[in-house]
This record gives C-alpha cells, sequence and structure tokens, in this order.
C-alpha cells in the first residue's frame, strides 16, 4: 500500500469540540448514542441495532462508519480526523493527479487519484447523496472527495449498504466511476475497506500458515520495520483483527481475500474515539479502475471476541478451489506490460500483447499443491507463437522463483480450446501456494491477443 497512510492517518490535527448528533431517519432506526463523545464533530447519525451491535454512520461525513458497539458498550472506531472510520478508498492514474489551478502537497504528489468516502486533507466533507434505513438494512451513496486536493469532489460515487447478523456486520461497498478520463491506468492496491480501531485494540492478530481452519494458533503480525508505517500479511483463512489484551475487539473478514495491510501505530491506550493512537487494518486486492467502472465487493466487521471472528470466517469458508470465470468482470486479476479491452467485461477476457513481456497476474488465494495437480485453462489465442508459460508462488516467497513455471503448447488461430496444464509434472509444485502469474507468450507480438473465458485449478483433468 501507500506510505501516505502514516501522514495521512497519523498528522497531529487538533481534536475537535464534539457537538449532539442530529438524527434524520425514522425513529425506528435510530437511537440515541449515550455519550456525543463517542461521536466525531458535528455528526448527524443514522443507527441500525439489533440487541448485540450497535452500527452508525455518519451523514455529514459520506455514510462513513463512525460507530460500533457491543452490549452497550462504548465505540471501538477511531474518529480522530477525516482519514480514520471504517470507510472506502480507492487508487488511481495519474500521478500525481492535479486539477486546474490545484496541485497536491509534494508529500501527496505519489497518493495520485484517491477518492475517500470522509472527505479530504483540508477537512471538506463528502456530502451524502442518498440515504434509506428500515431499521434492518442501512443503505448510503456519497459522492466522495480527493484526499490531496482542497474541496474537489472525486468523479465518481460510492455506494453502501450494511446490516446486521448477531455481533457481525455485513457490508457491501460499490464504486462507480464517471471519469472523463479514459486511460486505463494500471492496477493500484486498493484498500477493501480502511479500517481504523481505537488504541484499547493495539494487537493486530491474524492466522498466517499453511493449515487454515484446522484450529491452528493465530499469530501477532509484526510491526513494519521500514518506512512504510504499515505491514503486509497473507491471512490465509481471510480475516483478520485489532484485538485487547483479552482477545476482545474489532475483526476483518474479507470473503474471497488473503491479501492484508495494518499495524498499530502511537501508544496503547483507553477506547478514546477522538484520540491519535489507532490500530489500522485493510483488505487488499490489486485492481485497475476504469473510467467508467462499476466495481463492487463484499466485506463483513465482527465486533467480538477472537473466537467469535476466526468462527464467523469459518462459515463463510469457500472449500472449492480457487477459480475464475471472466463473465463479466477480471475477477481481480491484473496485467502487466499488457492492455484489455476495457470494462464493461463482456463474455471474456480480451488481453493484447503487443508489449514486451505481457503477464497476467491471480489475485493473492491459498491452495495446497496436492489437492490441485491440474490447471484448466479455457481460452483462444491469436499468434504466430506455439508456447505459453505457468508461474506458481510459494506462499513463503513474495514471488515465483525460476524453477516455479511451466510451458504448455498453444494454437494461434483465435479459436477457443480447454487446455489441460498438469502441474503436477514439475517437482517444484509442491506445498502452500498463494498466486498464479500467466504469460501468454513468451515475448510482445503486434496484433496478438489472447480472450479467457475461465482458469480452474482442479483435482482432475
Amino acid at each position: 500500500m501507500n506510505s501516505r497512510l502514516k501522514s495521512k492517518h497519523l498528522r497531529p490535527w487538533k481534536s475537535l469540540v464534539v457537538y449532539a448528533a442530529l438524527l434524520l431517519a425514522p425513529p425506528s432506526a435510530l437511537y440515541a448514542v449515550e455519550s456525543t463523545a463517542q461521536l466525531p464533530s458535528g455528526a448527524q447519525m443514522s443507527f441500525l441495532d439489533n440487541g448485540v451491535v450497535k452500527l452508525g454512520v455518519d451523514l455529514n461525513h459520506g455514510g462513513a462508519i463512525v460507530f460500533l458497539s457491543r452490549g452497550g458498550g462504548e465505540n471501538r472506531i477511531n474518529n480522530f480526523d477525516l482519514g480514520r472510520q471504517v470507510q472506502l478508498s480507492f487508487f488511481s492514474g495519474p500521478v500525481p493527479f492535479t486539477v486546474p489551478g490545484q496541485q497536491p502537497a509534494k508529500h501527496w504528489e505519489h497518493i495520485g487519484w484517491n477518492p475517500i468516502q470522509t472527505g479530504d486533507d483540508f477537512k471538506n466533507a463528502s456530502p451524502v447523496l442518498a440515504h434509506e434505513n428500515d431499521g434492518r438494512l442501512l443503505h448510503v451513496k456519497c459522492q466522495p472527495m480527493q484526499w490531496a486536493l482542497n474541496k474537489v469532489p472525486g468523479d465518481c460515487t460510492f455506494d453502501v449498504w450494511l446490516e446486521l447478523e448477531g455481533p457481525v456486520v455485513k457490508a457491501r461497498a460499490r464504486l462507480n466511476n464517471a471519469r472523463q478520463d479514459r486511460t486505463l491506468y494500471p492496477a493500484r492496491f486498493q484498500e477493501l475497506p480502511a479500517v481504523y480501531a481505537n488504541a484499547a485494540f493495539h494487537r493486530v492478530v491474524s492466522y498466517t500458515g499453511s493449515q487454515p481452519f484446522m484450529k491452528q494458533p493465530v499469530m501477532e503480525v509484526p510491526k513494519a520495520t521500514g518506512k512504510h508505517p504499515w505491514s503486509f500479511w497473507l491471512g490465509t483463512e481471510g480475516w483478520s483483527a485489532l484485538l485487547d489484551a483479552q482477545d476482545q475487539g474489532l475483526g476483518l473478514i474479507t470473503p474471497g481475500r488473503v491479501h492484508f495491510t495494518g499495524g498499530f501505530a502511537g501508544q496503547p491506550g483507553p477506547n478514546d474515539t477522538l484520540a491519535n493512537s489507532t490500530g489500522y487494518l485493510a483488505g487488499l486486492g490489486q485492481e485497475i479502475l476504469d473510467h467508467n467502472i462499476s466495481f463492487e465487493f463484499r466485506y463483513e466487521l465482527v465486533a467480538g471476541s477472537l473466537q467469535e471472528i476466526r468462527d464467523r470466517a469459518e462459515a463463510l469458508r469457500k472449500k472449492a478451489l480457487p477459480s475464475w470465470i471472466f463473465d463479466h468482470d477480471r475477477q481481480g486479476w491484473h496485467s502487466q506490460n499488457a492492455s484489455d479491452q476495457g470494462w464493461p467485461i463482456a463474455d471474456g477476457l480480451e488481453v493484447r500483447l503487443d508489449q514486451n513481456d505481457p503477464q497476467l497476474i491471480s489475485p493473492h488465494t491459498f491452495w495446497l499443491a496436492e489437492d490441485a495437480p491440474y490447471l484448466i485453462l479455457e481460452a483462444a489465442f491469436q499468434t504466430k507463437q506455439t508456447q505459453a508459460t505457468l508461474y506458481w508462488q510459494p506462499q513463503d516467497q513474495s514471488a515465483p522463483g525460476k524453477e516455479h513455471t511451466l510451458r504448455f503448447p498453444v494454437i494461434g488461430d483465435g479459436r477457443f480450446r480447454r487446455h489441460v496444464i498438469h502441474l503436477a509434472e514439475s517437482p517444484a509444485y509442491c506445498g502452500a501456494l498463494t498466486r498464479l502469474r500467466f504469460d501468454p507468450i513468451p515475448s510482445g507480438e503486434a496484433e496478438a491477443w489472447v480472450k479467457l473465458k475461465s482458469i480452474r485449478l482442479s483435482r482432475e483433468p
């Protein structure tokens, strides 16, 4: 992720005076907060409450989640500044991102295009465009602000749908782009979503081993040692959490995603929503955001114990081997030294292969080689070349090694075929694996392309 997080989210802004919340939704959907000191300044709240957890969004700041408590307890969400909360944040080009008459500050130049849900670095709030709350389902639509610029609305909108189930907040989120800039910028890491908890929850915990859902011990994520303030890890059970010494806190579950970033900044302390010290988590996806894309994802928050968080993640577990069907979107894959036809994706992902060393890279996932000796590829190739290459990434490495590769023949006549690659033929195909890289041809070729219908790992040919 971007190193901007440290300065963006930890800048020592003066805490604001807290005012009473204004209630806008129907009385059945709204409840008074025990203390306005648990809310950000000037909050205009809409709540859901199922008797187990209480969730609140701030309609004066993009509808971001600013309140979450368990059993009538204190708010667990950090609201020190407009870069905290639980909120959506997306990244794309150009880098730097400018508008006529405005340039980002030097320390924000690397951020690029970055609309976020709550507001910008100059304390301008993102306006809410729509809000519904029937006491069971809460929906907000906002126009986010560009973080690094002063009062510049993003050329997009965000939608979020929230509902409660026991101690769980179930969320569906969508980015709706409407950019005039039609450039297809490279994939960037996205915060899916960004989650900030109070200083009481200072332990960053996940399961990162090779035996997910086997009741193995969890680990505390080591603090980052480089210039970047946050750590990165693969949580192979699809969750990470910010916990106190009693294993209570806030869990983030990202169904289908295992890549996380986060950490703790400052000093452990009381459960104070306006304190500077904070824990941070984000589910990560490396995504291309087209000028007109509708990009949707789901996540869950659990206000509870470590055991409750793990149990919920296991209930959402997908037991099938990783597979990707390119009917409607890129399925989390992105290209390097290649470009596809752009959004919308329909009836397959077509990628032009006219640049040097074209590559397609999968999202982070998890499987054991022994469970998936085959890969099935449904694709059509238009090329004069006759070989494609597949790479796999071991869990304990940051990229495939030279030995983690297998070549297979292709016919470049533009017709769809089912390609069966026997991965287990390679002695290096073994153990816990986390990612695929697919090189359709060894070198770039004018007018060459590949169109993918599906890629899946399999026990059988």
